[in-house]
């Protein structure tokens, strides 16, 4: 049974309370008390990074990669139909052809970078994910496209290369601290050739107004995305008024280990996203609703920038 099993077991257990006889716990009930505060406690916004649990972790960067090439769910990467438009507008607005230097960071599977290089650029795509790597090299092999990936934490990304364009797509951006986008940024703007430009997308102040603050509670005992071993896990949402920032909080607990990880989302305006770039010596020349190009609207749940040093 999976998740909303231990949901409905966990609604019967507490009608049935209290217990006839006096339930006797073979651990110290402080214990159990403290790892539940634990659980539900709010942190800081960005107070704790755990990008590595997901792009590392081998079962997880397998589900990542499952999930990335799944076309019945956006959960990781855009269905293709979305792609294809977007890499026809990225064609088309940037004349992207042979001789266009071209860096994708995040690029995951190659979903942008394998048809990218198919307009002829010279494309380098940069992902923490060995799993989604291996399979956009092979990806680039069976096609014989000279795509140069390179396995890093684009946060640390390190080249002597010059690029015409620069993308970060599916909202990457909204996932890293506000000290580590300048990072980036400062990353993207050293690296672009004379006239280059930067192309990403973030969540608007419209996805922010949706989220909803939770707690949930399940179990898997068949193994899921989390893990291939039995687990109970705890989902907290919270959202941040001051900061405008969202988190979904997980917390795995299996017979053998039990760890967290932390999906923190920071949203934006234009008058936010315009002072973070500015900030890193970038100016923003055009506003677009999405990534395929579709015109800026203020009720759109993203926004896409493209963005020049100042």
């Amino acid at each position: 049974m999976g998740e909303a099993g231990g949901e409905i077991r966990a609604a019967q257990f507490v009608r049935s309370w209290p217990p006839a006889s006096p339930l006797r716990f073979p651990f110290s009930e402080n214990i159990m008390y403290e790892q539940l505060i634990n659980i539900n406690k709010r942190p800081f916004p960005f107070s704790i990074y755990t990008a590595d649990t997901l792009w590392t972790d081998p079962h997880i960067s397998q589900q990542m990669l499952k999930t990335h090439l799944d076309q019945n769910t956006d959960l990781a990467s855009r269905r293709l139909s979305f792609i294809e438009a977007s890499v026809s507008w990225l064609q088309r607005r940037f004349n992207i052809g042979p001789g266009t230097r071209l860096a994708d960071f995040g690029c995951g599977p190659g979903l942008y970078t394998t048809r990218l290089a198919q307009l002829g650029a010279t494309v380098t795509g940069v992902d923490f994910s060995a799993n989604s790597l291996a399979y956009a090299k092979e990806t680039a092999v069976a096609q014989n496209l000279p795509i140069h990936y390179i396995h890093t934490n684009y946060l640390e990304f390190q080249s002597d290369q010059r690029f015409d364009l620069i993308t970060l797509i599916y909202c990457d951006f909204c996932a890293l601290s506000p000290a580590q986008r300048q990072t980036l940024l400062g990353i993207f703007r050293e690296h672009l050739a004379d006239g280059g430009a930067i192309v990403l997308d973030v969540h608007s102040l419209v996805e922010y107004d949706k989220f909803e603050e939770g707690v949930s509670y399940g179990r898997n005992q068949s193994g899921n995305f989390w893990t291939d071993e039995d687990y109970f896990s705890f989902t907290n949402q919270f959202k941040y008024e001051a900061e405008r920032v969202t988190l979904d909080k997980y917390s795995i607990f299996t017979p053998t280990r039990s760890f967290a990880v932390y999906n923190w989302l920071q949203h934006f305006d234009q008058a936010s996203l315009t002072a973070e770039f500015i900030a890193s010596g970038l100016t923003i020349t055009d506003w677009y609703a999405n990534v395929a190009g579709e015109p800026f609207e203020p009720q759109s749940p993203t926004i896409a920038v493209v963005a020049q040093p100042t």
